[in-house]
């Protein structure tokens, strides 16, 4: 078996993208089972593939949750006069999710968890200043433990300006990534917004045909109202027309968006907390002893 690094021993193939392969491997240092992701051989001397590769790596490896495929490592590897890069990831078992909407919409039960999830993990994206900018179902894996969002490499930082090339998917592409406007988080909720209605209808929310189609519609065309969907709460329809707002500021957050859908489903959900602070209470309104601490002795004294 092949040895990246003299640590990562490849096994069995599990797919094949455009740029690179996905492979079962095991992590002979930790001695674990990992996936990896190594260019391949035609990408392997591309500069921008390689770039693609180690922001994948870097945005990922910022920060840790539940419904994010976790990144242990990054590295190049060289065999045979040929060199290559390679992205370690936590190896997860499940369908992807445009595999599980190949034979029709999903019950809404399901779509809401699946899209709550989905929320919760781009709130941690972006609370950590990153953008993923390719929300779509080939970039969910579904899990025993839950929904976990793929594939960071094109994202980007919260404000980085629009590069002459646009990055994505046609079918998810926010209106104002369409005009130049610098990545934003509500970029993402508005793709999780097309990935509920389609989770739920089997379709996006315009009858259209081809690329040059959909990005007219995204700029200009209102998107379909919801079919109706027998025990839909009308909160989860709300959220998906607001998700689906031409305007980036009229878009709930990602955060609002998980809590929504998961109050919804009744599902916990992992979102970063939002501190509210409230005023100070007077000292004579406390009830019980307050701790202080002198901080050059390092001593506490009870007060």
């Amino acid at each position: 078996m092949r040895c990246l690094s003299g640590r990562y021993r490849l096994g069995p193939k599990l797919g094949q993208g455009g740029m690179a392969s996905v492979w079962r491997a095991h992590d002979d240092v930790l001695d674990r089972d990992v996936a990896v992701k190594l260019l391949t051989p035609e990408h392997a001397a591309d500069p921008d593939a390689f770039l693609r590769a180690r922001n994948e790596a870097r945005s990922g490896a910022r920060f840790a949750h539940p419904n994010v495929v976790a990144v242990y490592d990054f590295g190049t590897s060289r065999r045979g006069g040929r060199g290559t890069a390679y992205l370690v990831m936590e190896l997860v078992e499940g369908p992807l999710l445009v595999e599980a909407m190949r034979d029709g919409p999903l019950d809404w039960q399901v779509a809401g968890r699946i899209c709550a999830e989905v929320g919760a993990g781009l709130a941690a994206a972006h609370g950590h200043g990153i953008v993923h900018r390719d929300v779509k179902p080939a970039n969910v894996v579904l899990t025993a433990a839950g929904a976990k969002i793929l594939d960071f490499g094109v994202a980007a930082p919260i404000g980085h300006p629009s590069e002459r090339i646009l990055f994505g998917t046609p079918a998810y592409l926010a209106p104002e990534r369409l005009e130049g406007a610098p990545a934003s988080p509500a970029t993402d909720v508005y793709a999780a917004g097309v990935l509920l209605y389609q989770c739920l209808t089997g379709r996006i929310p315009w009858p259209v045909d081809t690329d040059e189609q959909v990005l007219h519609a995204h700029r200009c065309t209102p998107p379909s109202d919801l079919p109706p969907i027998a025990g839909l709460p009308p909160e989860i329809a709300e959220l998906c027309a607001a998700s689906l707002s031409k305007v980036p500021e009229c878009r709930p957050t990602a955060i609002a968006l998980a809590l929504i859908l998961a109050a919804a489903v009744d599902v916990p959900v992992h979102v970063p907390p939002v501190l509210t602070h409230r005023p100070a209470p007077a000292v004579d309104a406390l009830d019980a002893p307050t701790l202080a601490v002198q901080a050059r002795s390092k001593s506490a004294v009870i007060g």
